[in-house]
């Protein structure tokens, strides 16, 4: 892979300056890591899929950006890593600007898709050893390099054997690491856990914490919400082009308001129907938000705790039988669900380790 094309991830060490072997000048300690004005990017058939974004990234933070399919999550991405030019608003990322320095953005991004690009007929180390040529790593320095991101993902002792061998997870820290090789200052990470059974994502978030440590901005999508309130210090959500909220996930969460009832019921659909619209017409809950779930309803409101039992009793009276009730804090789901009026959806049917 060359540096002109981006395809995975990476890690950077924090300076007041940072710069990049090939000579890019990079960006200043004080300065955001991405700063956006107005982003606004128009298809040739009409289609608005950004519009009018605003947002800074500063440097060493752990950043994730969340969204329903199609919200423009993607475009917005592609954007920052000038695979697609942008109609209208300003871009800088590691202090260049988008349209007139896309090379040095190339040069000083890592950037992990969601589908590994290593070589299966190569060996760990020898992924890695290309990936230092490929960016221009001095020689003298290859070995040492190789070394140090083979112990950094946890595959050193296996270093000799070909990446066709690896599992799912391994091979995703292989081609994390073959990233990290320019130590870019900043990485996008687009679903880097998706098809990961938990053993190998939580893997991989160690990893991600530790590259984080040493001072690299990590800007994150991701389908799974846990791996966002997990990981990232701040979020930003965006639907139809539009970034709708942004905050740290404890914040996000406080402003949901209130604490969630989740409660469990017999009778398929037409009792969580049925439950939902009880809930909508109870007192108590006149301001509650309600959802149907797959197993019964949640209310969020800040008298669940008050007022919760009476509405079990309502619901008995109904002739609707409860098999299960939970009283919590709500979650960056119940965030989601909130802001966009629909669930993330995930999918682990086909989850390697």
């Amino acid at each position: 892979m060359s540096p002109s094309e981006p395809e995975q991830s990476v890690e950077r060490p924090h300076d007041d300056a940072r710069s990049r072997e090939g000579g890019t000048t990079a960006v200043t300690g004080d300065a955001a890591a991405i700063a956006v004005d107005g982003l606004e990017l128009v298809y040739a058939d009409g289609t608005a899929a950004v519009r009018g974004i605003d947002m800074a990234v500063p440097e060493g933070e752990f950043f994730g950006f969340l969204g329903p399919n199609g919200a423009g999550k993607t475009t917005t991405i592609k954007v920052f890593a000038t695979l697609l030019s942008p109609t209208g608003g300003a871009v800088r990322v590691n202090g260049f600007d988008v349209r007139s320095e896309s090379r040095e953005i190339r040069e000083s991004i890592g950037y992990m898709a969601q589908e590994t690009s290593i070589d299966p007929e190569l060996t760990a180390e020898e992924n890695i050893r290309f990936a230092c040529e490929a960016y221009g790593v001095p020689r003298g320095e290859r070995s040492e390099r190789v070394s140090e991101l083979l112990d950094l993902v946890d595959l050193a002792g296996v270093a000799d054997k070909r990446a066709e061998e690896f599992s799912g997870g391994m091979k995703k820290r292989l081609d994390a690491a073959t990233a990290l090789v320019h130590r870019p200052p900043l990485v996008f990470l687009d679903e880097p856990t998706t098809g990961l059974d938990p053993k190998a994502r939580n893997r991989l978030w160690d990893y991600f914490r530790r590259i984080n440590d040493l001072g690299t901005t990590i800007f994150l999508t991701t389908q799974y919400l846990e791996e966002a309130d997990q990981l990232c210090d701040r979020l930003a959500v965006i639907l139809d082009g539009e970034i709708v909220a942004d905050g740290s996930p404890a914040a996000l969460k406080r402003e949901v308001g209130g604490e969630v009832l989740d409660v469990e019921l017999e009778g398929g659909s037409t009792a969580r129907q049925q439950a939902a619209t009880i809930a909508r017409e109870f007192d108590a809950f006149a301001d509650a938000s309600v959802t149907e779930t797959d197993d019964g309803i949640s209310v969020t409101a800040e008298t669940v705790r008050q007022y919760g039992t009476d509405l079990l009793v309502a619901l008995r009276d109904a002739e609707l039988t409860v098999t299960g009730f939970n009283i919590r804090a709500p979650t960056l789901d119940d965030v989601f669900l909130a802001i966009t009026g629909e669930e993330l959806e995930t999918d682990d049917t086909e989850a390697v380790p």
